[in-house]
């Protein structure tokens, strides 16, 4: 029979074992009874599991009976042919003990070395090295037999616990299997002894394309992200710039461009990051391309110039595909002098900078510029919630909304949300969130973090500005409330006024003295365009705050400059004499009726106070403890009375160079015309209010006397007639020798008209003295036949003064009687937008083929009225026709509106309901108001 492989014969001959003693047959036996149990009870030969003990043979065997040597014989031929096979098979169990000792032995032999080994990796890695395969997989087959080994000690003892009178197995196969596992496991253990001893278990890792930079989460950045990585791969885009206001996240976008190279692989043969900062250092760039290009430090010391650093570096980086990225640009880097291929469509390198002036974007010919912007409410709400922490936030039911309103007063900067949520982590009392929200309108400098973390960045910004006039200016800035959209022109006649522009000789020169430095501040990330047309500007509330920090000498003279929303803020600090050290106020208070009866200021400079409707008069001898007043401000207070008083005390101060104010009533001006000192002050004044009947003369000589007035409002007028003395009639006009005296004398601050709502208004020919006018803007009038007349030698005039040479917008609004603007075609060099609305008699435009369409944009009309004009000659309609669009129905005089999506057109519309709209530089005649009677034609106005 066949059993496991062994072969079972019933006759000691035939297994040649014929030879033995009964003794040792027997010995042989007893063994081989041993091993068949083991079988037995595997399920192999159950049927000898009864006869075959050791008893019952070697009882058997000493019996000299038939039975018993008949038995013996039966199974005498098993025992030679087990000899070999079982022999070595019973020694698993025999030598369970010593084995497991062994075992053990090695083991520990094996733990050491692996201990030894796993030392000398973790130093190799820890020295930027990496393992080798072998070590690793070594490693892991160790841990693996160090779980197995444990396993099998703990079930040898066992087995040994069991074993009767220390050496017999109660189940033999159960000792075989696991005396069999002991030695078995003792083999391998010595092999991964022998395996081991590695005479290198790590190798130098190739160097990464980049080392990961520390950065804080991204919010909100995705979109700015997604370009940049767009234009990473498009092959026309060789050079990036990303600019912003300081702290608005251009660093960390970089950062996650950089980091962005660790998990994938790339393109690129090498990236390289550097901060240049202030001042630039060009060897400083060129020795951190130097070492990431590994080129060898004998090499950098045996070039004494930059000139020979340069070549070499430039010999390296022509034959790779590189990526640069510079943080913190402020002026153009010169990329030859530094070593630096320009990159291009051949070479596919790509150079990403950060910068705060969209002016180095351009001087470093970058292809895109793109502007990081301010995160949106719900980005900066989920950035200041990481910031303060979920258990602060949800301590308290009120302070969730609390600190949404703090969220809020950062405006979407994120350096501002990090600094400020940093500083309220773990505050749990409502009440102290309270206190940074009125800190925040206040005093945000005194918030934790704010002067070191937020300020001191921002002002580098300011520090880099290239002469104080520009500083002055900037701060200037900060006098408009927070939010306020701010007329670039109205910056600059206060520019002027309070000589931060030096002394003007030239009031044309100096306006564009001032437009350069708008710009300035703009490049420079300080202000912001408002509006496609970038006639306004806004500062951020952040930037407004450090603005404020900066002129009170970074904190230490908060009260140096105040702007105030409310009036009671203005009584708290009167009360407790905070306005001593003061040198400008600001006060935007729609509320406000009265003023304190006196303010203390004996160093104040500067006082606006704007849009304070219901303000009705200031107290007597209210600026006498003012003396030092240069610049007053006073516009838009339409129902301020008492201005005869008020004049008599401006008269009085010394220094007083600007005034803005609203004078309705005849006592009053008369008190204006007898000063000749006022008169050279007046930058804006107000007419209005004046009853049924006033006729109004304006004396040549007065005019030139107000040489610095820039706007004039004239409205709530029945009858207004605004003429000319002798001296500026037309022929003195066409004869004067001197053109520029003339200009200079008359009208010729004025660049924007504004005219509604005069129903007796039947032209506007005395427009032909403003020479420098940029935008006529004409509603509701409803007498008004031509814009510019031709009677008594108009034409003259207009030939000679060059009319509407500079103007750029012309908007014409519900004139039903309007048939004309000029009868005579006008060049418009300048013109770029013409808007025309419900003039059905409006049947021409004073065009011809001389009229430039250089830089006109676009003419807005109804369809009806563009398709009934008229024109000498189609040749000309074919050449305009392109610029027509159809325009929608206006609400010109709309409400307020605070929404930044403001339709662009309109916002030429909603410039003087805007809270810091306020167009210097204008005659405005302009109110929803009946200028006269229903008889259209009773009264006329004209200058």
């Amino acid at each position: 029979m066949e059993e496991g492989g062994v072969c079972i014969e019933l006759s000691w001959t035939q297994c040649g074992g014929a030879h033995l003693s009964p003794k040792r047959k027997t010995e042989y036996l007893s063994d081989t009874a041993y091993l068949l149990m083991g079988f037995a009870s595997d399920g192999g030969i159950a049927a000898y599991t009864e006869v075959l003990t050791p008893e019952y043979l070697i009882d058997k065997g000493s019996d000299s009976s038939a039975p018993s040597m008949e038995f013996l014989s039966s199974i005498v031929g098993l025992i030679p042919c087990f000899y070999d096979h079982t022999s070595k098979h019973t020694v698993y169990i025999r030598d369970l003990k010593q084995n497991l000792q062994a075992l053990r032995k090695e083991m520990a032999e094996l733990n050491n070395l692996y201990e030894d080994v796993k030392a000398r990796v973790e130093g190799a890695e820890q020295r930027q090295m990496m393992r080798r395969k072998e070590v690793g997989g070594w490693i892991c087959e160790v841990e693996i037999m160090v779980k197995e080994v444990q396993e099998i000690l703990q079930k040898g003892d066992q087995e040994i616990q069991k074993r009767c009178l220390g050496c017999c197995p109660r189940n033999c196969w159960s000792s075989y299997k696991i005396g069999k596992a002991v030695s078995e496991k003792l083999v391998a253990v010595s092999g991964q002894i022998g395996k081991g001893h590695f005479d290198v278990v790590a190798e130098m890792l190739p160097r990464p394309l980049v080392d990961e930079l520390p950065m804080e989460e991204t919010v909100g950045s995705e979109l700015a992200y997604g370009r940049i990585c767009g234009f990473l791969k498009d092959p026309r885009v060789g050079i990036m710039g990303l600019y912003g206001m300081g702290g608005v996240g251009k660093t960390t976008l970089l950062k996650k461009i950089h980091n962005n190279f660790l998990p994938t692989s790339s393109d690129f043969d090498v990236v390289i990051w550097d901060v240049v900062s202030k001042p630039s250092n060009v060897e400083k760039i060129q020795k951190v391309l130097w070492n990431k290009l590994q080129l060898s430090r004998d090499g950098w010391e045996c070039r004494s110039t930059k000139e020979e650093k340069a070549a070499e570096i430039l010999r390296v980086l022509k034959t790779k595909k590189f990526v640069l990225l510079l943080d913190d640009i402020w002026e153009r880097l010169d990329l030859l002098e530094m070593g630096v291929p320009h990159p291009d469509a051949q070479n596919k390198s790509k150079i990403v900078f950060t910068t705060r002036s969209q002016d180095v974007c351009r001087q470093m010919q970058a292809q895109k510029s793109i502007k990081v912007e301010c995160l949106s409410s719900e980005a900066a709400w989920t950035l200041f919630q990481k910031k303060v922490g979920e258990e602060t936030l949800k301590f308290h039911p009120h302070i969730p909304r609390l600190a949404k309103i703090v969220a809020e007063e950062c405006k979407g900067l994120p350096l501002s949300l990090v600094t400020v949520g940093r500083a309220m982590v773990g505050e749990k009392d409502p009440s102290n969130w309270d206190k940074v929200i009125q800190d925040l309108s206040k005093f945000p400098a005194e918030i934790s973090g704010m002067e070191d973390e937020l300020f001191n960045r921002l002002k580098v910004s300011y520090d880099r500005l290239s002469d104080n006039a520009i500083k002055s200016c900037f701060i200037h800035c900060s006098l408009f409330s927070e939010d306020v959209v701010i007329r670039i022109e109205t910056l600059i006649e206060q520019w002027i006024g309070e000589g931060l522009l030096g002394e003007v000789h030239d009031i044309y020169e100096a306006r564009n003295q001032g437009h350069k430095i708008v710009k300035k501040l703009k490049h420079a990330c300080l202000v912001e365009s408002y509006g496609l047309r970038e006639k306004w500007v806004v500062m951020h509330d952040v930037i407004h705050d450090m603005a404020l920090w900066l002129y009170g000498e970074c904190g230490k003279e908060k009260n140096k400059i105040l702007v105030y929303n409310d009036v009671f803020r203005l009584k708290e600090a009167a009360e407790i004499s905070e306005l001593k050290e003061t040198e400008k106020m600001s006060l935007w208070d729609q509320n406000l009726e009265k003023f304190p009866e006196t303010l203390m200021c004996p160093n104040l400079k500067t006082l606006f106070v704007r849009r304070c409707h219901q303000l009705t008069k200031f107290s007597s001898g209210f600026f006498q403890f003012m003396p030092l007043i240069r610049v007053l401000n006073l516009a838009c207070n339409d129902n301020l009375s008492g201005v005869e008083t008020l004049l008599e005390e401006l008269e009085s101060l010394n220094d007083i160079n600007q005034i803005r104010i609203n004078i309705s009533s005849a006592l009053s001006l008369n008190k204006l015309k007898r000063s000749h000192k006022l008169q050279r002050c007046i930058s804006d004044l107000g007419l209005h209010n004046w009853g049924d009947v006033i006729t109004l003369e304006l004396s040549s000589s007065f005019l030139k006397r107000m040489e610095h007035l820039g706007a004039l409002h004239v409205h709530d007028c029945d009858d207004v007639n605004i003429s000319m003395e002798r001296e500026m009639t037309q022929n003195d006009v066409i004869g004067l020798s001197n053109y520029n005296v003339a200009r200079e004398q008359y009208f010729y601050s004025l660049r924007f008209i504004v005219i509604g709502n005069c129903s007796k208004l039947l032209d506007l020919t005395w427009v032909v003295y403003a020479s420098c006018l940029e935008a006529l803007y004409v509603e509701d009038c409803e007498s008004i036949e031509l814009v510019l007349h031709d009677d008594h030698g108009a034409y003259e005039i207009v030939e000679k003064l060059d009319i509407f040479s500079r103007l750029k917008y012309l908007k014409l609004n519900r004139l039903p009687r309007l048939k004309s603007i000029y009868q005579h075609p006008l060049l418009f060099p300048s013109l770029e937008i013409i808007k025309v609305y419900d003039c059905k008699s409006l049947r021409s435009l004073p065009f011809d083929s001389n009229t430039s369409n250089n830089n006109l944009k676009k003419i807005k009309g109804e369809t009806n009225w563009w398709n009934r004009l008229r024109w000498k000659d189609e040749t000309i309609k074919d050449s305009f026709t392109p610029y027509f669009q159809v325009d929608k129905a206006e609400a010109y005089f709309a409400e307020e509106s605070k929404t930044s999506s403001i339709d662009d057109d309109m916002q030429e519309q909603l410039f003087w309901k805007q809270p810091g709209f306020h167009f210097s530089s204008i005659v405005n005649l302009l109110r929803p108001v009946q200028c006269g009677g229903s008889e259209a034609a009773a009264g006329s106005m004209r200058m």
